[in-house]
């Protein structure tokens, strides 16, 4: 194997890694905004779950950077085909998460129950909608997505964005989304908050754990009866960069379960992460946040691995010219250019994981609504 293949298998799994923090770190910021209207009934209660992320929400964002970041520079064909692709979606996820540090800037500046009722439902829709646009993303290219192209490289999108958003497969993965986020949201609440907000997070997140089970063992059905894609011929791992030639790919019923066939041991992911969305409502409802917050991460990683290893090669496959589908081998950057990433990336994130894990640990403990009331200075 030669290292620009090596590179290429690196740059995929660092990928995966950055799904799976954004998932966790940032899925439980925005689980903790779905829910702050269920689990706060008053000004209190819900200035007091805000202040249980707000050390933490802003430097949690850099998981979306970093998984921009290197989308761009790993795979810059994939960066520029998807946000065309999705231009429109990105635009309201945008206009949905700019609502969240302008809602954690205002909402306490006035004292008016409408006015702070108003930013409430703001974090209700920048915290629900970007989970819902992230889970219906990975169901979108699962089914394969409208596009082509030309001899010269120039892309067009064949279907409108609505197909993309509003699918039924999409929608359903975009509820899973929402439900892990519930259940990351609701065990750190659990960790950081007393009664009576500690109970209702407990329930709602007990209830998001299962629900999100349920709906992987739903999608794990479906995508048995889906049409994957599969590498007939060509598509080698040291290919050029190059989508428009190269390969030959063809859907076939079943075929995002290839890889689970031949080798049975992978039935291990998708199976571990099932027995973490039902464990770990047990786990908390057993009283011990601490570790079902953990189950949840696992479930969050459990749930990309088994889309990564079902999807391998393909990041995201062409349903209207699937040979021109993109993969890992022929839409990433140059081996100068994985290189310095690599290098960069193997400084860098040590540290955002370093940093990100003292700042938890200084801020541990119990937020208490008595403490926050009478703080003018907190959120």
């Amino acid at each position: 194997m030669d290292s620009y293949t090596i590179l290429k298998f690196f740059w995929a799994a660092i990928l995966g890694i950055l799904f799976m923090g954004l998932g966790i770190m940032v899925g439980m910021d925005m689980g903790v905004g779905t829910l702050l209207r269920f689990v706060g009934r008053n000004d209190g209660e819900r200035r007091t779950a805000l202040n249980i992320i707000g050390p933490h929400w802003d430097g949690n964002q850099v998981w979306f950077i970093l998984g921009g970041g290197a989308i761009f520079a790993a795979f810059p064909t994939l960066y520029a085909t998807s946000f065309s692709v999705f231009y429109v979606v990105m635009i309201l996820l945008l206009f949905s998460m700019i609502l969240r540090p302008v809602a954690f800037e205002y909402r306490s500046k006035v004292e008016s129950s409408r006015w702070r009722a108003s930013w409430d439902w703001a974090f209700l829709i920048s915290g629900a909608f970007p989970m819902f646009v992230y889970g219906a993303a990975f169901g979108n290219v699962m089914e394969g997505v409208g596009y082509h192209f030309s001899w010269t490289g120039q892309y067009y999108q064949d279907e409108s964005f609505l197909s993309y958003l509003l699918n039924p497969f999409a929608i359903l993965c975009g509820l899973m989304s929402v439900a892990l986020s519930v259940y990351q949201g609701g065990a750190m609440l659990m960790l950081r908050a007393e009664e009576p907000i500690y109970g209702r997070a407990q329930r709602y997140a007990v209830w998001g754990g299962w629900t999100a089970a349920v709906l992987f063992a739903l999608g794990g059905v479906w995508i048995s009866r889906m049409s994957g894609y599969v590498l007939v011929s060509g598509g080698a791992s040291g290919m050029a960069p190059d989508p428009i030639r190269g390969q030959h790919v063809a859907r076939v019923a079943g075929g995002w379960l290839a890889h689970f066939s031949a080798h049975p041991a992978l039935w291990i992911v998708p199976l571990g992460g099932l027995a973490c969305m039902i464990v770990g409502p047990l786990v908390l409802r057993a009283n011990r946040p601490a570790l079902g917050w953990w189950i949840g991460a696992g479930s969050w990683i459990a749930t990309i691995k088994t889309v990564g290893i079902a999807m391998f090669p393909f990041l995201m496959p062409s349903s209207t010219t699937p040979d021109q589908s993109l993969t890992i081998w022929n839409s990433c950057a140059s081996a100068y250019g994985l290189t310095c990433m690599l290098v960069l990336a193997a400084i860098f994130v040590p540290i955002i994981l370093s940093y990100t894990s003292w700042c938890y640990y200084v801020m541990r403990g119990k937020v208490r609504t008595a403490d926050i009331v009478n703080d003018t200075h907190s959120y």
